[in-house]
């Protein structure tokens, strides 16, 4: 008998519809014939979901007795009695009634799945047991109800069920998830949007994850083996081979296990070759290294491990992650390796990962090639071969090795020449042919050891064997040098080619584009100078400096300048580059000012921005004064004018209401000019928070005073955490949402205030029941003079929420609007808890830990 399959449908959250699709999915699987039955499936009294539970037969309960209570659970023997081809278990991580058979349902589940029977099952992400503590971070709540990842991750199959924040939102507030007792609770609290937005993010990559794992899974079971497509910095030494990727998502690994972790991808083009890299794969690197949050860094180097130390050390790296080297054996004997060399050179501040790969020992594919630009090693190994090597192949062949015949010989001397021109270029190879004609003259030509030829057919092979080496020489070291051009014009065309994409991109800053310069062409400093005109001196743009480097005034301080235009220059320090290097440094230079350009225009867009908004402003305000403003000095005018009459004798109860007239209108009128007052110094930058610890229920009620009495009815409990806050702002900003609530809200219907904590932070609520305001206007409503829907004249000029959210977000809190469950709007003020104060946790809705 074979083990049955196990099919989880999985939700960010509870409401999403887990139940409703597992009860679908039986509702079709009857259909086509299957025995289905449901083993144990709670509705919550949500009528829908307990709708799609007619026409499927359901498995008696077993009745278990606790503390008094009698309560039900999922009975295995009659499930196993009845037998069916598949059974529907919901709530996987539920904690059974102490006295059933197994503490936890997903162990009913397994009991289930070995004798047979296929299941299907139901389970949150903040039930997995290894998302615990994160899931606690992002709600305050810790799910006591949990089960071990690897019983999910042995399903056959796993569906996301998924919703948005929004819809679930809506789903609650229409008293589809929750009795409405519970609603407000559960929205405020545990259904906030940044609550479910991260743990909806948790379950796709949770999912994705899994997919990833079925598909290393399919690979496997195919024997597929081609390749499918604290503050701690970490260089990552690229080769462009196939191990790259490997060493990124290793860095990325190791990144995570520190906050604020860098990952810093570099490739060092060796200027005397690429053929060993190829530019699809560096493109998949750059690509992967940057969806990681990663940076993708292009340098010039001849010697490689030290162009890697020295970018490390420049960017002030803490690891270096190599690849083990995909060098075969024998190929050790030129030298121990970048890894090995990194290693040794590192020191005592840079740890060196030397990661392991499906490439290792396998061989770099083609040969690096060989330049006309050697190293020193390079050049004395080759003298030494076209010097040596002839006079110790003459004591062999002399001494030692039998008589070959001169044309052998000539052949063992000729490819003496050819390996120094490989190792050395063209001047050791010259010295190896005319050493090695001298000696072939002296040691193997007739008369033996004289500097005589007798044999005129000697002298015409003497001849022929000097003609060959330097022809050969010649061609190999013509070789290398076009080896070494193409190289190069292949590593400017490819760093060209990105530095243009990125600039036309816009995703280049000047600072980060100099930056550029200096890691390509291994500066101390990189300045862009210009200046007003000739006769005036040069300003600095932008400038990188590294700790080593000074910063540059002038283009006659620097190593090397690049006039850009009449009055601008790019100016480097550390090193004289040789003439073929600037024709890069032109294009970065042309790049520069390009980029600068661009910056300017974008803060002349912005200026101009800023401009059109105040002239708004003020045409706004000219609006509001023109009316708004005289409205209650018309008031106040008229009721002054009627008291100081002298026809009419006032009684006493007309004087009253006049001057109740006047101080409404005052009222009115010192409202309508402090909102003005607060939106200018909002405008303007002005607004200084003093932020100090204070208690909510000490400034709320301050706040009302502005309102009649009995239209607000509030609730601030002692319990809740003190608040970082400046008390004048806080006041203000209350004061505005508050007055705008009762404004809209219904006659006879008070606007509810109430307060709540969650984690380290403190909410204040302000509920109306007036109109509401849909989902495209909640942030329209929050801008200066802006007032929705069919307001009165005379109710304000539109500013009490623009001021009320600039007051908010001065003290490092924020204001939104949200709709109120049953209608209206509700507006969330979210304040940052003090400092030193224990977070509080909220209370879960009983049907979110079920």
């Amino acid at each position: 008998m074979g083990r049955g399959k196990l099919r989880i449908y999985l939700g960010a959250a509870p409401g999403v519809g887990k139940t409703y699709a597992m009860l679908s999915e039986a509702h079709r699987r009857v259909e086509r014939g299957t025995d289905a039955v449901v083993g144990f499936v709670e509705h919550h009294n949500r009528p829908r979901t307990e709708v799609m539970l007619h026409g499927l037969e359901e498995v008696p309960r077993r009745e278990i007795a606790y503390r008094g209570t009698a309560f039900t659970e999922m009975d295995i023997d009659a499930v196993l009695a009845r037998r069916p081809a598949v059974v529907l278990v919901d709530e996987l991580a539920h904690t059974n009634v102490p006295g059933s058979r197994n503490t936890k349902r997903w162990q009913d589940v397994e009991e289930l799945l070995q004798a047979g029977i296929d299941v299907v099952s139901t389970v949150n992400i903040q039930h997995l047991e290894s998302l615990g503590d994160v899931v606690e971070s992002i709600t305050g709540v810790r799910q006591q109800e949990t089960v071990p990842d690897e019983v999910v991750r042995r399903a056959d199959q796993i569906e996301l069920v998924d919703m948005s924040p929004q819809a679930l939102r809506r789903r609650m507030a229409h008293g589809n998830i929750y009795k409405p007792d519970k609603v407000d609770a559960a929205l405020s609290n545990y259904f906030r949007p940044g609550n479910l937005t991260a743990l909806r993010e948790l379950a796709l990559l949770w999912t994705a994850d899994r997919v990833d794992e079925y598909l290393r899974q399919y690979r496997t079971e195919h024997s597929v083996s081609t390749i499918w497509h604290a503050r701690e910095r970490i260089v990552v030494g690229l080769t462009g081979g196939p191990e790259g990727r490997t060493l990124i998502r290793r860095a990325a690994r190791m990144a995570a296990k520190g906050s604020g972790s860098e990952i810093l991808a570099v490739y060092i083009a060796r200027s005397d070759g690429l053929t060993s890299a190829s530019p699809k794969e560096l493109a998949v690197q750059r690509t992967l290294v940057e969806d990681l949050g990663g940076t993708f860094h292009h340098v010039i180097g001849d010697d490689v491990p030290a162009s890697l130390l020295e970018f490390a050390r420049g960017v002030n790296a803490t690891q270096i992650v190599l690849g083990s080297s995909r060098r075969k054996t024998w190929q050790y004997i030129f030298g121990p390796g970048v890894g090995q060399t990194v290693a040794r050179d590192s020191g005592p501040d840079l740890d060196v990962h030397i990661v392991t790969h499906e490439e290792v020992a396998k061989g770099r594919g083609l040969p690096v090639s060989r330049g006309a630009r050697l190293g020193r090693g390079r050049i004395a190994a080759g003298w030494l071969v076209g010097v040596v090597g002839p006079a110790l192949l003459s004591l062999l062949l002399t001494h030692i090795g039998p008589d070959l015949g001169l044309a052998n010989d000539m052949l063992l001397f000729l490819c003496m020449t050819v390996a120094a021109a490989l190792l050395g270029g063209l001047l050791p190879a010259l010295a190896s042919a005319a050493f090695g004609s001298l000696l072939l003259n002296y040691y193997f030509v007739e008369p033996l050891h004289q500097w005589t030829i007798t044999d005129p057919k000697n002298i015409v092979a003497i001849a022929i064997f000097v003609f060959v080496a330097v022809a050969v020489a010649s061609t190999v070291d013509l070789a290398a040098r076009r080896t070494h051009q193409a190289a190069r014009l292949r590593a400017e065309s490819e760093i060209l080619s990105f530095l243009a994409g990125s600039v036309l991109r816009g995703d280049t800053s000047l600072e980060a584009l100099l930056e550029r310069v200096r890691e390509t062409f291994a500066m101390e400093s990189v300045a862009l100078l210009e200046r007003a005109s000739e006769v005036d001196p040069w300003t600095c743009a932008a400038s990188v400096v590294t700790s080593s480097g000074k910063p540059l005034l002038r283009p006659e301080d620097a190593d090397v300048d690049m006039p850009v235009g009449d009055n601008m220059a790019l100016a480097l320090s550390g090193r004289v580059l040789p003439a073929e290097d600037r024709r890069v440094l032109a294009a970065f230079a042309a790049q520069a000012a390009v980029v600068l350009d661009r910056q300017r225009l974008v803060g002349e867009a912005e200026r101009a921005r800023r401009l059109d908004e105040g002239n708004r402003i003020r045409v706004a305000l000219l609006a509001a004064v023109s009316h708004d403003l005289r409205t209650p000095l018309a008031a106040i005018k008229a009721a002054v004018t009627s008291l100081r009459s002298d026809d009419v004798a006032w009684s006493e109860e007309d004087e009253a209401e006049l001057l109740a007239s006047i101080e409404d209108g005052a009222d009115r009128l010192d409202h309508l000019v402090g909102n003005l007052l607060d939106m200018s110094r909002l405008q303007t930058g002005t607004v200084t928070p003093l932020i100090r610890e204070i208690d909510l229920d000490e400034v709320v009620p301050m706040a009302l005073g502005g309102v009649p009495e009995g239209s607000v009815t509030l609730d601030i409990p002692e319990s809740l955490p003190m608040v970082a806050v400046d008390p004048g702002l806080l006041e203000r900003s209350v004061a505005n949402v508050v007055e705008n609530a009762v404004k809209y809200s219904p006659g006879g219907t008070p606007v509810h205030v109430a307060a709540s904590a969650l984690g380290d932070r403190v909410e204040v609520r302000v509920a109306d029941r007036g109109p509401g305001v849909p989902d495209s206007a909640k942030d329209r409503i929050f801008e200066p003079f802006q007032r929705y829907g069919d307001a009165p004249r005379g109710a304000g000029v539109g500013l009490g929420l623009a001021v009320a959210r600039g007051f908010a977000e001065a003290m490092g809190g924020t204001l939104a609007a949200e709709d109120t469950p049953g209608g209206g709007m509700t507006m969330v003020l979210t304040l940052r808890a003090a400092a030193g104060v224990a977070p509080v946790r909220a209370d879960l809705p009983a049907q979110a830990t079920t």
